[in-house]
């Protein structure tokens, strides 16, 4: 994921945008259709070997289309992912709008408008950017464009002349303060007993229940899938669409979202475009969801402005080499909710290869959940962990031993360094950043790390840097904050 611009030739854009997308120019101005599910990790999907995840529009993707098997978000919280993903930038190149709930400053373009711009004809449904306020920055709606009740309102309303970006923002795999609205939906189709929880998470009813209420999430965001690609089929245009599925985080679950490990950042992405795309191939190289913003413009033939530092796939999708190494994800995050003393953020950066995760906590002082004297929503403490089962059990026995080990994982403050050996603990669990034997992995983790910082001008080179933390915050306040 090497930031580099994208070469077109100017001849061929001219003619890309007095064309529509049909026929013979549909393989130049392809509709796209950006399924994004918010909260769906990988590798929650039957393609993906998950025999509890009922996820046959996925699957169906995967089979007709390409598979990427090393995806992850630039940001482990959704609107910064979306803001990465709307503007082709990495996360703290952005300013506030890598923290959650922020503004949505109108300094740098946005994929959507530049899509407009050459032709085509944008919508959404669902989630677009957000949580956060973009009014305040003049906005008169959404950075993703005008809304829709649905796909199917936004197609039968299109001008069928010319392409179109349609943006499905599914909301449906998160729990709702703790509230599980589709564990009867999940306990009609799902045995139970097939669960399998992970190691970080205490095998008790309470996180079946979570864990069920989940996939029973990610089979009503597989329906609203399949409900789309109903709608192009009818219409006969299925083939002529760019079909992205993939996610903006990983799970809701405590130790998931807004952490960078695997459970946070790791999702899954297939891709389908007919017979443009060999039917069942596998894309090993890593992939930032960030990157799907440049990909969008290099489908429709517009060239990304030099703000955008992030790089198409198109290349990796059509099968052909791509032109700088892709062997590592670079995973950062700023402040997700607003739960520590004087609004401070927990300012994270982490490189993941093939064999390792280092994960380098810049204010390991701070409480990585949130303070525990500062309650968030649902009264609860540590408000960076959403509000589930599981998190009210983990609070219900913090001074009980036989919950050490989780409460420890969950909501414990972090050293500086965590490294992580993934052939060995592919769940992340065990730190060895201390272990001699890992010296040589942590040193080149470290440098590589330093290095993609220093390329991408990260303010938190200034080890004193803190900017995040004064940007306004738009979401709701946190609750009895002791003095």
């Amino acid at each position: 994921m090497t930031p580099r611009p994208l070469v077109l030739a100017a001849a061929a854009c001219a003619a890309l945008l007095t064309h529509g997308a049909t026929g013979a120019r549909a393989a130049e101005r392809p509709n796209v259709l950006l399924i994004l599910a918010d909260n769906w990790r990988w590798p929650t999907a039957g393609a993906l070997g998950d025999p509890m995840a009922l996820t046959p529009t996925f699957d169906r993707v995967v089979k007709e289309g390409v598979l990427f098997t090393h995806v992850f978000n630039p940001v482990p919280s959704c609107s910064p992912t979306r803001a990465s993903l709307l503007t082709g930038k990495v996360a703290h190149q952005l300013g506030e709008r890598a923290n959650l709930w922020s503004a949505f400053p109108k300094d740098t373009p946005v994929f959507t408008n530049l899509l407009r711009d050459a032709g085509y004809e944008v919508g959404y449904c669902g989630k677009p950017w957000g949580p956060g306020n973009y009014e305040v920055s003049g906005w008169e709606e959404n950075p993703v464009g005008p809304r829709f009740a649905d796909f199917a309102e936004f197609h039968g309303k299109r001008d069928a002349k010319k392409p179109f970006f349609f943006w499905l923002g599914n909301t449906d795999t998160a729990t709702r303060g703790g509230k599980l609205p589709y564990l009867d939906a999940a306990k009609a189709k799902l045995d139970p007993t097939k669960i399998r929880v992970p190691p970080e998470l205490p095998d008790c009813a309470e996180v079946r229940k979570d864990l069920m209420n989940y996939y029973g999430g990610v089979m009503k965001l597989d329906e609203e899938a399949a409900a789309a690609v109903a709608v192009l089929e009818k219409a006969q245009n299925l083939d002529d669409t760019v079909v992205i599925y993939t996610s903006d985080n990983g799970w809701q679950m405590p130790r998931g979202l807004a952490n960078c490990y695997d459970a946070g950042s790791r999702v899954p992405l297939a891709v389908r475009w007919g017979k443009h795309l060999a039917a069942g191939r596998k894309v090993d190289e890593f992939v930032s969801v960030g990157d799907l913003g440049p990909t969008v413009l290099d489908l429709a033939g517009v060239k990304p402005p030099p703000e955008m530092t992030l790089a198409s796939i198109k290349t990796m999708m059509l099968g052909k080499p791509d032109p700088a190494p892709r062997d590592a994800a670079f995973i950062e995050r700023e402040r997700h909710a607003d739960v520590r003393r004087d609004h401070l953020s927990y300012p994270v950066r982490a490189v993941r290869t093939r064999d390792f995760l280092y994960v380098r906590n810049l204010r390991p002082d701070r409480w990585p959940a949130g303070d525990p004297d500062v309650k968030f929503i649902h009264d609860r403490p540590y408000g960076d962990v959403d509000t589930t089962l599981v998190k009210d059990v983990l609070l219900a026995h913090l001074d009980d031993p036989a919950y050490a080990r989780f409460v420890a994982l969950i909501f414990a403050k972090r050293p500086a360094e965590e490294l992580y050996d993934l052939k060995a603990d592919p769940h992340q669990v065990r730190n060895v950043a201390g272990k001699p034997e890992y010296a040589e992995a942590l040193k080149n983790h470290r440098a590589r790390l330093d290095a993609w910082m220093k390329e991408t001008q990260d303010p938190r080179l200034d080890p004193s840097y803190d900017g995040w933390d004064t940007a306004k915050y738009h979401g709701g306040p946190s609750k009895a904050r002791d003095k």
